[in-house]
Parts: C-alpha cells; sequence; structure tokens
C-alpha cells in the first residue's frame, strides 16, 4: 500500500492538475492559437475538416482525434514540428509538407530534445518525407499508414520513416508505400524497426551508420531492393520476408557482426542475397529461393558463418569468385542446395558427399563475360565433367562439407501472398525507373 500511494503522488508531481481536453473546431489558424493557449498535458481534440498548418508543439500536449480531422501543411515546409518531449500525435491525417528535400519538408518531424515522442494511427499522405525523427530520443512511430509521393525520379522522393541521430527509435506496424526509402536510418543506434510492410519503394530498410539495432518481421513486397544494412555494425536482421523484389533482398556492405536470420528471400530477384566487403557475420536458418544468383559473396568477405541456409532453385547458386576454398558449415551442419544430387544413408539428416555450388567454367565466365558463347560448347561440357569426376582438379571457392537434405521451410501469411501475385503479374521493364541499385554511391 505505501508504495502504491508513493507511486500515486509521484504522478501526481509529474502531470499538471490543470490538464484537460480542449475540442479543436477546423479553420484557418484555428489550431495554432489552440496550441498557442495549451497548457502542458492538455489533449487537443481536433474536429473534422481541415485544420492549416504549418504547426510548432512547443511543450508537452497530445493532438488527436479521427482520420477525418486533417491536418494540411499547404505546401509550405514541415505540416508538424516537435520541439518538446513527451508529446502524442495520434489518429489523425497529416498532408501537404513543402517539396524541399535540403530542408527534410516532412509531414511529421521530431527534433532534437523532443524526446519519448509518440506517433501512432495516423495517415500521413502525400509528404516528401513522412515522418522524420530527427534528433529525439526514444520516439516510437506506431501503425502509421503513410504513402509517399510518386514523383517521376525515384531518388528525388522522401522516405516513408526518416530516422536521424536519433537513439532508441521503435518503428513498430507501419504501412509505407510510394516514396524513396521505407525506413532510412543513418547516423543513428539502438533502434527497433519490426512488423512494418513496404511496398513500391526503392529500399524497404535502408542502414547507414546505425548500430546496435534490430530489424524483424517486416515484409517487403516489390521494392527495389529489401534490406540494405551499409556500413553498420551489431545488427539483427531476422524473419523479415523480401517478395519480389526487383534486384536484392539482403545486402550486407561494409556490415560487420550481424545475426542474419530466419529471413525468405524469394520470386525473382536479380540477387537474393549480395554479401559485399562485410565480416564476421552469422548467416543462418534462412531461405534463398528463385533469385538468378542466391548468394553473391564479394571484395573480401571474411570469418562468416552459413549454415542451416536453404538455396532452392536459383538460376546460380552461388556466384564467388576466390583461389582457396572457403567452408560454409559449422559444428557438422552446412545448408540446403537444390540441385545437389546425394544420398544420406546414415539418416542423420547431412547428405554423404560434399557440395561445390561452382567450377572452374563458372570463374571464367564470371571474369571473361565474352566466353559466355561457347557455353554449350562440347569442350565445356567436358571440363565440367571431368571437374566433378575428378574433384582435386576444381579450383578455390564455396566448399559445404555437410550439406543438409531437408531445406527450412518459412511460411508466409495469405495477405502477403495475394500481394506477391498482384507484384508478379505486372512486372516488366517499364517498372524500372531511373535507380539502379548496383551504384553502392546511391543513398
Amino acid at each position: 500500500m505505501m508504495r502504491a500511494l508513493i507511486f500515486m503522488l509521484s504522478l501526481l508531481t509529474v502531470l499538471p492538475l490543470w490538464a484537460e481536453e480542449l475540442r479543436v473546431a477546423a479553420g484557418q489558424g484555428t489550431l495554432v492559437t489552440a496550441i498557442a493557449g495549451a497548457n502542458p498535458g492538455d489533449v487537443l481534440i481536433l474536429q473534422s475538416g481541415l485544420h492549416s498548418g504549418a504547426i510548432v508543439i512547443d511543450r508537452p500536449l497530445t493532438l488527436t482525434g479521427g482520420h477525418d480531422a486533417i491536418i494540411d501543411g499547404m505546401g509550405q515546409g514541415t505540416v508538424i514540428s516537435i520541439e518538446a518531449s513527451d508529446v502524442t500525435i495520434s489518429n489523425l491525417s497529416v498532408i501537404g509538407s513543402g517539396q524541399n528535400s535540403q530542408e527534410t519538408d516532412a509531414g511529421i518531424k521530431i527534433l532534437k530534445k523532443a524526446d519519448r515522442a509518440i506517433i501512432e494511427n495516423n495517415r500521413v499522405l502525400g509528404n516528401l518525407h513522412g515522418i522524420d525523427v530527427h534528433g529525439g530520443r526514444d520516439a516510437q512511430v506506431r501503425n502509421n499508414t503513410i504513402e509517399g509521393t510518386r514523383n517521376p525520379r525515384m531518388n528525388d522522393r522522401g522516405n516513408g520513416i526518416y530516422v536521424w541521430n536519433s537513439p532508441g527509435t521503435v518503428v513498430e506496424g507501419n504501412s509505407v508505400r510510394w516514396g524513396r526509402d521505407g525506413i532510412f536510418s543513418n547516423a543513428s543506434r539502438k533502434g527497433t524497426y519490426r512488423n512494418n510492410l513496404f511496398r513500391d519503394l526503392r529500399f524497404a530498410v535502408h542502414y547507414m551508420y546505425t548500430n546496435d539495432s534490430e530489424v524483424s518481421g517486416n515484409v517487403s513486397i516489390g521494392n527495389h531492393l529489401g534490406y540494405a544494412i551499409m556500413f553498420s555494425n551489431k545488427i539483427i536482421i531476422r524473419d523479415n520476408l523480401s517478395l519480389s523484389d526487383h534486384s536484392h533482398g539482403v545486402m550486407l556492405n561494409f556490415a560487420n557482426n550481424a545475426d542474419v536470420s530466419g529471413n525468405l528471400v524469394r520470386g525473382g530477384a536479380d540477387r537474393c542475397t549480395f554479401i559485399y566487403n562485410a565480416h564476421k557475420n552469422l548467416i543462418y536458418g534462412n531461405r534463398f529461393e528463385g533469385c538468378n544468383i542466391g548468394i553473391h559473396f564479394t571484395a573480401g568477405s571474411e570469418r562468416n558463418v552459413l549454415t542451416g541456409n536453404a538455396f532452392v532453385g536459383n538460376r546460380t547458386q552461388v556466384k564467388y569468385v576466390g583461389t582457396r576454398d572457403i567452408e560454409w558449415s559449422f559444428e557438422g551442419r552446412g545448408n540446403y542446395w537444390s540441385d545437389h544430387a546425394s544420398f544420406d544413408l546414415g539418416g542423420d539428416g547431412i547428405a554423404d558427399s560434399a557440395f561445390r555450388p561452382n567450377d572452374m567454367m563458372d570463374h571464367i565466365l564470371w571474369s571473361q563475360p565474352a566466353a559466355s558463347l561457347l557455353t554449350g560448347a562440347p569442350i565445356v561440357q567436358l571440363i565440367r565433367w571431368a571437374q566433378s569426376s575428378f574433384p582435386a582438379t576444381l579450383p578455390g571457392g564455396v566448399v559445404d562439407s555437410s550439406p543438409l537434405m531437408i531445406a527450412p521451410n518459412i511460411k508466409i501469411p495469405s495477405k502477403y501472398l495475394v500481394m506477391e501475385a498482384e507484384v508478379a503479374a505486372r512486372r516488366n521493364e517499364s517498372e524500372i525507373d531511373d535507380f539502379d541499385v548496383n551504384d553502392l554511391s546511391s543513398h
């Protein structure tokens, strides 16, 4: 009882005794006036209709209402700028930001020292950037519908959610479509980005210089690239889906000490996974299916562990050129390869023979593309037969000494299967715009 009494007294000291609910009628300047006259802790309930912006919230307030209460920035700057801690924006529609990329115009912007902001259940539509967490700590961005612009050049659009130097940010349960990147996290740390849906974007999730954070349970459908982890350390990338993304499903570029597990990439991407100059990553329990290349491994990536993954029906399972062998099994457990014809006489789930996904002709064809004209020539088939019959003649490359006999399966909820089918049906070259995902300098 004493602890409960102390807790109640502490609440009374934190919450203003004069906090109240105030109804705000739609109209020109009414919301600005209401904010100016509100006391810290007040709840402003916006009535249906158009509330003109832009507005600045400089004290702890809650703005709420219904989705038919619309805050419109009238095409000038950021619609809602949050400068105070403990602000909540919920159940509103936010439209009409400016389009100045240098000023990062946004629907909602959380500025430095505006800690513990809560942005939930809003419709943030047609703004340059949707929600910009720009320096505020421990923000929560939950269950919002964010739709960006559809200007012709994808790189000129803004991000659905932009996180810059905002430790502790949680982005959860949002639906993001159109615009440039679903989540762009830059120079931040200790963020959690989970259970979001991303469609028709450049990157679903794009990390630059973001450390000690988590990307889990997200769904990327029909984007150029699913999950791009670049120049970042100690990232958990777990249980995400990449369905019918155009170029890559998961990319690790200068990314180290990551845990990449339980992810599914499938549906025609150029590369299910691209590992570029990335070191000491644990990659396990993933399924890479139906891509042009299952995994492209390059640029001196070292000390990575790959085990328990499934490589299913990729045109080329692995692309790796090297002069020494790289072992892709760990503690007697390797990966599943759909093109590995083998037996398991011991019944332990491990194939009786090792698997090499590449041979000498692969190395020649990758380093000398003109040699592809000889692919069907008898001499090429003879060389491949000789190497399969006499493994000692094989060059350096990936070796799986303990291949799995059964592939791990990852289920997809039916609603995402429908979205995946729609993307596959309408995919054609005209949908690929000016963005080249292979240009690693494009951020």
